[in-house]
């Protein structure tokens, strides 16, 4: 029991990680079928698409080819042109990289997901200033988070910074590619884990490790919390804007 509360962070994180999969990938779905509907051509409608989110594709990528460069993995071709692929799936940007290291490789892959993480902190806590509002409602004073709401879209260059985070929020999330080092590294960590505690050093990884640990978990938590509530917030009048557009034209996206 001990180990499950010293790591609830881990938990309320992966929780929070499935929801942003789910509504990232709803949410494009009804930015493509919206930009499809509207000018019924497929070649622009991918282009709107790519254009609409390329902040984030731009950060996604550069993540990918700057941590390979710092930790000597050799690069080629790299796009932010958007493709087709065969399998229906629209891939908007990639680097090459060369297969190293499974610890190297897996840090290339979780790169986009560290530095999306890092942008949204930024521009949550000194452009947004979401810290303040989450004090309020933490504290419980409800009125004035109510009105702190209302201040918030007042702010200097406000939009400027939502858009930024939800792109960059939206395509953030390591692809499969990505993800290729990381189930045979878990399991050489999970190997090492094991042994450990074998050799009694669990309770020390406890007191020392653990709360660490768990307080980093729970700070990028957050970040994905607030990346889940900005779908949200934006999932329901696209999707209206979907169901209003179909109507009218009478057209629809299967």
């Amino acid at each position: 029991m001990n180990w499950l509360l010293s790591f609830d962070g881990l938990f309320i994180l992966l929780m929070l990680l499935f929801p942003l999969v789910f509504l990232q990938r709803g949410l494009h779905r009804e930015f493509q079928a919206v930009f499809l509907i509207a000018t019924r051509h497929e070649t622009v409608t991918v282009w709107i698409f790519s254009l609409v989110f390329f902040p984030g594709v731009m950060l996604h990528e550069l993540s990918h080819f700057l941590t390979a460069k710092l930790l000597g993995i050799k690069t080629g071709k790299f796009s932010l042109i958007p493709q087709a692929m065969p399998d229906g799936r629209l891939q908007l940007g990639y680097v090459e990289t060369a297969q190293s290291d499974i610890v190297r490789d897996s840090i290339v892959g979780v790169a986009p997901l560290i530095a999306g993480c890092l942008f949204i902190a930024y521009a949550a806590i000194y452009q947004m200033h979401l810290i303040e509002l989450w004090e309020l409602l933490r504290n419980g004073q409800t009125q004035l988070f109510l009105t702190g709401l209302k201040i918030l879209p007042t702010l200097s260059d406000f939009w400027l910074w939502f858009y930024l985070t939800f792109t960059i929020s939206s395509t953030m999330m390591p692809s499969a590619s990505d993800r290729h080092a990381w189930l045979p590294l878990s399991i050489f960590a999970g190997i090492l884990l094991v042994l450990a505690v074998l050799a009694g050093a669990g309770p020390w990884m406890l007191e020392h490790l653990a709360p660490p640990l768990n307080a980093f978990f729970k700070s990028v938590s957050l970040i994905i919390g607030l990346s889940v509530a900005l779908h949200l917030i934006l999932l329901i009048p696209i999707f209206l804007v979907h169901r209003g557009l179909s109507k009218i034209t009478g057209l629809d996206v299967a």
